[in-house]
Formats: C-alpha cells, sequence, structure tokens
C-alpha cells in the first residue's frame, strides 16, 4: 500500500470544523516536540480571513498591510507553543492564492514557524494514484487529515491515532521537509520581484 492510501485507509473520526479547531488548540498547546504540516492544495478559500477578503476585493496592499498586522499576535503564539514546521507542496506558475499566501507565511516565519518549499515535481512519484492529502501532526497519537470541499473551504478533519500510522507518517513528512527549499528563499526568487496580478 502507497503512502497516499496508507493514510486514507487509516481508521479515523470525522470531526467538524468546530470540534476540530478546539482539539487542535487544546493539544498543540500541551505538546514539546515539533509538529509538522503538510500543505498540497493550491487553492482554498480563507472565507473571511480580513487579508483574504481585502484581496477578493481587488485591494492587494490592503492585504499585505492585513498580513502584516497579525505578525505580532502569531510571535505571541509561537512563543508559548512548540516548533511548528510547514512543508508546502508548490506548482509553478504560482496560482493567485498561493502568491498569497506566500505573503502570509513571511509574517509566519518572522514569527517562528518553520517553514519549506516543495515542489510539485518532486512529489509526483507519491501521487501516481491521488494527489497527497493535507495532514498535520501534533503527537505520537494524534494526525489530522485536514478536509476541503471542491471550493476550498474548509469542513473539519480526520483524526487518526494509529500510531503507527502517525509514526510512518511523521517519517514521510520529515524526509520531505529535509528536502524542502526554505520559504524565504524561494519567495526572494520567485515571488517578491513579481507584482500580483
Amino acid at each position: 500500500m502507497d503512502f497516499v492510501d496508507t493514510v486514507r485507509n487509516a481508521p479515523a473520526r470525522t470531526l467538524s470544523v468546530e470540534v476540530y479547531q478546539a482539539e487542535f488548540a487544546e493539544v498543540y498547546a500541551s505538546v514539546a516536540e515539533p509538529a509538522i504540516k503538510l500543505e498540497r492544495a493550491q487553492h482554498f478559500d480563507e472565507e473571511d480571513f480580513p487579508s483574504w477578503v481585502a484581496l477578493r476585493e481587488g485591494d492587494w496592499d490592503r492585504s499585505l498591510a492585513l498580513l502584516k498586522e497579525t505578525r505580532e499576535s502569531l510571535i505571541e503564539y509561537y512563543r508559548s507553543h512548540a516548533e511548528f514546521r510547514r512543508v508546502r507542496i508548490v506548482e509553478t506558475p504560482l496560482t493567485p492564492y498561493m502568491r498569497w499566501e506566500m505573503h502570509a507565511f513571511v509574517e509566519r516565519v518572522a514569527a517562528g514557524e518553520r517553514i519549506r518549499v516543495l515542489s510539485g515535481s518532486a512529489v509526483a512519484e507519491m501521487e501516481r494514484a491521488a494527489p497527497l492529502p493535507e495532514l498535520v501532526i501534533l503527537r505520537g497519537d494524534r494526525m489530522y487529515e485536514v478536509l476541503y470541499d471542491e471550493s476550498g473551504v474548509h469542513t473539519g478533519a480526520r483524526r487518526i491515532i494509529d500510531p503507527d500510522v502517525v509514526r510512518h507518517t511523521r517519517a514521510v513528512l520529515s524526509s520531505l521537509f529535509e528536502r524542502s527549499e526554505e520559504l524565504m528563499t524561494f519567495f526572494t526568487r520567485e515571488v517578491a520581484p513579481t507584482a500580483m496580478t
């Protein structure tokens, strides 16, 4: 069984957005080991997040200004939590969402999150049957497959607690993280020189 099937076929309990977010906050606040997240989709709908709303309204300057305003709260958040690592799979040319998200990630990196970028071609062999799932691992018995609808709206998560599945998945994500490029290096080369369109 390949990696995607291992995750998708793991026994899990499906949680609503509200239950997932509350559980995530509780568990992440209690862990000491680094958390790790994998993001694959090239578009999400951030719904009522102010910077995202400004972008949808066509106000790029206001969208960026609102992102910068998140930095202080993010600094406080990461100061009181375990290290958070993120592997972001990126296709080029960047979608409008991805270009916006890269700017959001600059603020997260400045606040202490460790974000790295990996090209879609680098994971093609792992995606012969299906795209990689959206995943976050908080501890040895707590992993979530984060769920979205067709338009990219967050709809909840599958909670996976099988320690063998979680251990295997953490090893895969850690390997991807080690192979990835630092966010700021990617941003300086691929995002900063180009205007938002």
